[in-house]
């Protein structure tokens, strides 16, 4: 049997955390080490125990899923902070992702798929809500371009297409379906791509999308 994902969860809601501890115990191989009700909290919580993966609501008094997550990751930079939203928090999710989150889900998901949404961000993917990347490069505050300068990146408009499949949330292997491309070719491309844009990860790609509308 392998060892159980060890879990921290935060929210300011008894009643979700508790109730997320309960179905996520019992869906899988979960190991929910501590409850908190901040951002802070669960940064204490962290140096106290040594959780795989943190579930951090947004909206907390005291200090915000935001706060914690900057304290998490820059503390514990490998414990991956999954933020559990509701559609009306769309405007902080890209500040949460800029600070570390590897990731968005929201709040009414099935317990299964909260589960597998922890089993990708422990895979060192990023994890997106279809319904929240939507909201995202809709109605993101930052203001549209009028024409996305291509060129002013040194992008080619198939780079541009494989930044949005990106912004989708879509794997390599789904993007090469999409666009009849080898998953070698997807990948070697959005590599080229993090260089070009001197990004680190698929997470920064994510964010440059929604910052400059690259919406489909």
């Amino acid at each position: 049997m392998t060892n159980p994902i060890k879990l921290i969860i935060a929210d300011d809601e008894m009643l979700i955390r508790t109730g997320l501890k309960i179905m996520l115990e019992a869906s899988g191989n979960v190991e929910v080490l501590a409850l908190a009700e901040s951002g802070r909290a669960a940064f204490e919580a962290c140096k106290k125990h040594q959780p795989d993966v943190v579930l951090m609501d947004i909206r907390m008094p005291e200090s915000n899923g935001i706060e914690g997550t900057k304290l998490i990751k820059e503390a514990f930079p490998e414990v991956k902070v999954l933020i559990v939203t509701t559609f009306q928090d769309t405007e902080y999710i890209v500040e949460a992702v800029q600070n570390g989150a590897s990731g968005y889900l929201l709040k009414d998901s099935s317990p299964e798929a909260i589960l597998d949404g922890i089993k990708v961000a422990l895979s060192g993917k990023i994890v997106m809500d279809t319904v929240i990347s939507e909201a995202l490069l809709t109605n993101t505050t930052v203001e549209k371009p009028a024409t996305f300068d291509a060129e002013k990146w040194g992008l080619t408009p198939r780079e541009v297409e494989l930044i949005q499949q990106v912004a989708q949330g879509l794997s390599n292997k789904e993007i090469a379906q999409t666009l009849f491309l080898s998953e070698g070719t997807v990948k070697n491309n959005i590599s080229t791509i993090l260089s070009k844009l001197e990004l680190r990860d698929r997470t920064q790609l994510v964010i440059f999308a929604y910052e400059n509308k690259l919406k489909q």
